[in-house]
Parts: structure tokens; sequence; C-alpha cells
């Protein structure tokens, strides 16, 4: 299990975009794919307080339940960047 894991709509271009950023800084990461009605995720909410995605945890900086796609790549720029 990675330190890094996304949760993520299968479409959602702002999920693809995280996701182009996490593949780019060659990191490692689970995803886990959410429903399409946002009433039915309850495990995003839980982990966020909110049902948007794209959605990231990360252990390794106890990084929990971070939104909006341009905050999770300037996090991850700065965090695991060159």
């Amino acid at each position: 299990m990675a330190d890094i894991t996304l949760y993520n709509l299968p479409g959602c271009p702002f999920c693809v975009k995280v996701q182009s950023k996490l593949d780019e800084l060659e990191l490692e990461y689970d995803v886990i794919n959410v429903e399409r009605d946002h009433a039915k995720r309850t495990e995003v909410e839980a982990v966020s307080g909110q049902t948007g995605v794209p959605v990231i945890t990360d252990e390794a900086t106890d990084v929990e339940g971070m939104h909006e796609s341009d905050d999770i790549v300037a996090y991850l720029e700065e965090m695991y960047g060159a």
C-alpha cells in the first residue's frame, strides 16, 4: 500500500490532472474510485468532509483529505518535485 491515496472519479478532468502530476513525479499511489452519485461518496466524505473529487491523503506527511486539484498539484510539486 502506497502512502498517497487518490480518491478519483473516472473521466473527471480534475482527477486526470492530479493523476498526471503523480505519474510525472513517479510517485506510487493507490486509487479509490468513487461513485458518480455524490450521496454514495461516503468514504471520501469521511476523509475530507465533502464529496467532491479529486481528494488525496498522504500518510508520509499526515495530509488527510486535501481537495481542489490546483492545491493538490501545488502540494505535490512542493513536497516531491525536483
